[in-house]
């Protein structure tokens, strides 16, 4: 197993609305925090606002921002300056939805995540995309009943 030295890096951990992840991907900045890595938590319009079956939206933040000790930045605005002002080393999509990964294929920045990957990779730093998608990505062949 790769063990990372996340000791002083900023990372810059992005969620979008795959609600169904957040529980996971929040163990994973748990485990960033750990490790020593300041996190940076962004994320989009409807992550931030959509009360979901898997939680309400209220009670993610709190979380996140309890464990990170950051406020999360959730508007372009506040996005914006990530690259400019050299905010992170590293910048985190978990979870990445279709319509995120879409529109970052396509140069749309019409969120606080979309801004935010921009700006970082303005200053050639790694963005970590970890797609969450049901089907969005592929396309289904109805009469086969196959992905092709």
């Amino acid at each position: 197993m790769l063990i990372l030295n996340l000791e002083g890096k900023k990372i810059g951990f992005c969620l979008t609305g795959s609600f169904c992840t957040f529980k996971a991907t929040i163990e994973q900045m748990k485990e960033i925090v750990k490790r020593g890595g300041e996190v940076i938590p962004i994320m989009s319009f409807n992550a931030y606002s959509i009360n979901s079956k898997f939680g309400n939206a209220k009670d993610f933040i709190d979380e996140i921002e309890q464990i990170t000790g950051n406020k999360i930045i959730c508007t372009i605005e506040d996005a914006e300056p990530i690259g400019p002002k050299k905010m992170t080393d590293i910048m985190i999509i978990a979870p990445c939805s279709g319509n995120t990964i879409g529109k970052l294929a396509n140069g749309i920045n019409d969120t606080p995540v979309l801004m935010a990957a921009k700006s970082h990779l303005r200053n050639n730093n790694p963005l970590v995309i970890a797609i969450s998608t049901n089907d969005a990505l592929s396309r289904k062949c109805r009469k086969h009943r196959k992905v092709i």
